[in-house]
């Protein structure tokens, strides 16, 4: 999935300059200074972590632009507290950025959790949030066990159906390690594969694995074009389909958000949810035991034998932990087409171009 060397060209250029370019770009749309820090933090980890076909990087200011410009997400949203109780709390995101509701969510919970053991932040009128495990990483990097998850729009079926009712859902939940070791960060979408990698493997000329979509008329195929316009297939076929109903309950309906297929309909109003959960380790147990007995139980996960001695096995978020390392060094890959529109854009903001190639 991650060969970059066929039939889509791209450019690397560095992680500094993709930062600071989307914070100008965001800035020159009426976002605030720690709006477009915290978005832009939000687009460059997509890009460091993930495969430029998935979407979800560079090519998120075009969107954010258009919205901005039609009213679907408003800069310097007001937010509003509608419940702010115990252990829980539910933030009215008024159109505002989704990683900005999803980021002040993920900080109630932390500041909730340290007393109450446990906590459950939900976002109602939200904004796409980006990657979940980024959300979730928050928690960990703070010590705590963390989950962020939030609905989208309807491309999965449920199962036995070809009508979309349901989104890609997405889940994070992320688990501190000690000694200054990366977090367990398990990043995942409900459904087998996105439409952004599918039209990337059409532009390469390549198949695509047959579990990943069907066509409008319920047809299992390879061919990326023909399923354009049908499903997205759960993982885990029933199971997927079943956690994402679930995740649409907790983020959509139990917030007063948008939910199955009415959410992503109308561009001035994607009305998202989102649910960031924190979890004090501490109330349940001394911090050094955890992990203690974590670490041991990783310890026998990684020495499991791998079918391929090539390929060791790993943990979540490991591949993206090591793929970011790499790209900081040699580069984060931009589809060339990207950076042609990007160009078009910076001049339409009349804002420098501030992307760098790595030479």
């Amino acid at each position: 999935m991650y060969n970059l060397d066929k039939g889509v060209p791209v450019e690397r250029h560095t992680e500094q300059s993709i930062r600071r370019f989307s914070e100008s770009v965001l800035k020159s749309l009426g976002t605030s200074e720690e709006e477009a820090k915290i978005t832009a933090d939000g687009i460059t980890t997509a890009s460091l972590w993930w495969h430029p076909g998935q979407g979800q990087g560079l090519e998120k200011l075009f969107r954010y632009k258009r919205r901005i410009l039609n009213g679907g997400i408003k800069p310097k949203a007001h937010m509003v507290w509608l419940r702010d109780e115990g252990s829980i709390a539910l933030l009215d995101g008024q159109k505002g950025l989704g990683y900005v509701s999803a980021n002040k969510a993920m900080g109630k919970a932390l500041y909730k959790a340290k007393n109450s053991g446990i906590s459950m932040v939900s976002v109602c009128h939200s904004n796409h949030f980006g990657i979940a495990g980024y959300h979730a990483k928050w928690a960990a990097d703070a010590g705590m066990i963390g989950i962020a998850m939030t609905n989208a729009g309807a491309e999965m079926a449920p199962w036995g159906s070809v009508v979309p009712i349901l989104g890609t859902n997405p889940w994070g939940i992320a688990i501190p390690r000690p000694n200054g070791k990366n977090p367990i960060v398990l990043d995942m979408a409900l459904t087998q594969s996105g439409k952004g990698m599918m039209r990337w493997y059409e532009r390469q000329g390549s198949t695509m694995p047959k579990s990943w979509a069907l066509t409008g008329s319920g047809r299992t195929t390879e061919d990326p074009k023909a399923a354009d316009s049908g499903v997205l297939l759960p993982m885990g076929d029933y199971k997927g389909y079943g956690l994402s109903l679930i995740t649409d309950i907790l983020t959509g309906v139990l917030t007063g958000s948008l939910f199955g297929s009415q959410v992503f309909q109308d561009d001035t109003n994607f009305d998202v949810g989102h649910t960031l959960i924190a979890i004090n380790i501490e109330s349940f147990m001394e911090k050094a035991i955890f992990e203690q007995r974590l670490e041991l139980l990783l310890t026998d996960v990684l020495s499991a034998d791998p079918i391929d001695t090539e390929l060791p096995v790993q943990l979540p978020g490991e591949a993206e932990q090591m793929r970011a390392q790499k790209r900081r060094t040699e580069g984060i890959p931009v589809d060339k087409q990207t950076v042609k529109g990007l160009r078009t854009l910076a001049d339409e903001l009349n804002i420098p171009f501030l992307l760098e190639q790595v030479k």
